[in-house]
């Protein structure tokens, strides 16, 4: 499947894996690697066969963050057609780190190793968070005088009590996997080296599942979160309601009825 030099693309059955390749330099973002990462989440929205995404880094890492050498392209051709893509589209960056874009599927971080920096703030736009026991999270910015500007000042308020997410942009300190477990900014912490295996097994959970039912839950979940109480639940009923008169819909409940595996066909 496609790739760049830093992003590897696989299939594992219904699951896009995108993997941060990057290794001898912790994983830390490239012009090729945002480039990659844009086209596996176009891939991941454009491919109905996929019906979640598991992303994790090589190497023992997951992201230390932003290469700043690297994307400020010094040194590089200025015909590299990896420039000419983010120059044709001055926003791909933001898409590619999930600032400026919502995948329409699941997205499964599964991290080891350092998760800092743009790594934490990739981590905010994945929906199911798993983490090595050794993994680390933290946003370094203030401690060089820079600004988390990735998203994080609007939305890991939002993720985790206020009063962590203060805690952790203005110390800039580290996070053991423990600790942002305890906080809500991971939902699992296990052994070293399994963070991708139990990744994919929640995966292939959410891919026995009917495919529009998750996909409408997905967006639902994230467009009522600024929204009033009672407005959200306006937008769920327009959401939900019309998931009932599906085909899957029928199919799922004949498939409970029959003490069988459901077939579901998008429909």
């Amino acid at each position: 499947m496609a790739g760049t030099e830093h992003l590897t693309v696989e299939r594992v059955g219904a699951t896009l894996v995108l993997t941060l390749d990057r290794p001898e330099a912790r994983n830390a973002l490239s012009l090729p690697m945002l480039v990659g990462l844009h086209d596996g989440w176009m891939l991941a929205d454009a491919d109905d066969a996929i019906r979640s995404v598991v992303l994790t880094g090589a190497g023992g890492a997951f992201c230390s963050g932003m290469d700043l050498k690297a994307l400020s392209g010094h040194g590089t051709d200025p015909g590299d057609p990896v420039r000419a893509r983010l120059k044709a589209d001055p926003d791909l960056h933001w898409k590619a780190m999930l600032r400026h874009h919502r995948p329409r599927k699941p997205v499964i971080a599964a991290v080891e190793g350092p998760c800092v920096a743009g790594g934490t703030e990739i981590l905010q736009g994945t929906d199911i968070r798993i983490a090595g026991e050794s993994a680390t999270f933290g946003l370094f910015e203030v401690r060089r005088g820079l600004f988390p500007i990735g998203g994080s000042t609007v939305r890991l308020a939002r993720q985790i009590p206020r009063t962590h997410a203060l805690e952790m942009l203005l110390t800039g300190r580290p996070y053991p996997a423990a600790e942002a477990a305890r906080i809500g900014l991971i939902g699992h912490v296990v052994p070293d080296g399994t963070a991708l295996e139990r990744a994919l097994e929640t995966a292939a959970l959410i891919n026995a599942n009917g495919p529009l039912a998750v996909e409408a839950v997905k967006a639902c979940v994230h467009d009522t979160a600024a929204l009033s109480e009672a407005d959200g639940l306006r937008l769920e009923l327009e959401r939900g309601r019309p998931i009932f008169d599906t085909a899957d819909a029928k199919e799922g409940t004949r498939a409970f009825a029959e003490k069988r595996p459901a077939v579901y066909r998008r429909a």
